[in-house]
């Protein structure tokens, strides 16, 4: 396991999400782990707020 997962699996038995305890995230393989910490911070991947509202020239 990277220290990438290991901190990620850190961070979320701390803090799990909502409908999962810190043994469901201890148990969670690698895989999984990243998954779900992809699919909960989709967002923040299109942070640049490029095709809010507005208006655009280019």
């Amino acid at each position: 396991m990277n220290s990438n997962t290991k901190k990620q699996r850190k961070k979320y038995m701390e803090h799990p999400p909502e409908g999962m305890t810190s043994e469901d995230i201890r148990r969670m393989n690698e895989d999984k782990l990243l998954d779900m910490d992809y699919f909960l911070n989709e967002d923040d991947l299109f942070d640049d707020d490029f095709g809010e509202e507005g208006f655009y020239i280019f």
